[in-house]
């Protein structure tokens, strides 16, 4: 295994996966990491930016209000790994992580080559 590959486990093993997150209750604060697969900015969603992380336990849906897009737009834009520290919004089996701070951690990628499909 490449060195990148041990750094994103490493990186993914010392936060909170994004499966914990998905089970956690409504309201509770929550860190995940994962690769950035989508970025969705819609017209009418007025300035909100809709991410989708993934880490080996599936998908995560992440809320980025339009002011912490205006503080961080070069993360939300740019990042191929992200962390995420936000608070847990459920509505029955639909789990969102809305946003609270933002990090960047495409470095551990190392060469690993990634894409995302944006929308933005």
């Amino acid at each position: 295994m490449e060195t990148s590959t041990w750094k994103l486990l490493l990186y993914v093993s010392v936060t909170d996966s994004l499966g914990r997150g998905r089970f956690s209750p409504h309201g509770r604060s929550a860190h995940a990491a994962g690769l950035v697969i989508t970025r969705q900015r819609p017209g009418t969603a007025t300035g909100v930016v809709f991410l989708t992380l993934e880490d080996e336990t599936g998908p995560l849906n992440v809320i980025v209000w339009s002011s912490l897009f205006e503080r961080e737009r070069r993360i939300v834009l740019g990042a191929r790994l992200m962390g995420v520290t936000g608070e847990v919004q459920r509505e029955g089996e639909v789990v969102h992580l809305i946003a609270h701070k933002l990090e960047d951690r495409t470095a551990l990628l190392g060469g690993l080559r990634t894409v995302s499909r944006d929308f933005c």
